[in-house]
């Protein structure tokens, strides 16, 4: 089994900055992308930013510049660090993976289970 677990979000100002982390557990070989989606109340969950295991990493246009991915292979872990939060980044935060369990396995797909974060004064 794997296991996707999310740091805590939390309250931030607007201006304000936030790091979320996401450590993946469980039966893993190699962990091809790893990424963080957000769902604000009422809309469709987004595409934040990916990285893979070669640090190629795909931002989200809305993110540009506030927002850094980065990844630790041997933590198995993913970053998101968040700075100059707007109230518009107000949402669930949900970390992905695309993981294989043995060299010859295909590939499964993983979901934290979320994290609020709140950009409000």
């Amino acid at each position: 089994q794997v296991e996707l677990v999310e740091s805590e979000g939390g309250l931030v100002q607007p201006g304000g900055s936030l790091r979320l982390s996401c450590t993946a557990s469980g039966n893993i070989f190699s962990i091809v992308v790893m990424g963080w989606y957000r769902q604000a109340q009422g809309m469709r969950r987004e595409l934040v930013a990916t990285i893979t295991s070669r640090s190629s990493i795909n931002l989200a246009d809305s993110v540009k510049g506030r927002f850094t991915i980065s990844r630790d292979n041997a933590k198995n872990t993913v970053y998101l660090q968040m700075n100059s939060l707007k109230p518009e980044d107000t949402a669930v935060y949900y970390c992905d993976a695309y993981i294989q369990k043995r060299p010859d396995s295909e590939l499964e797909h993983y979901w934290g289970q979320g994290t609020q974060v709140t950009v409000s004064s």
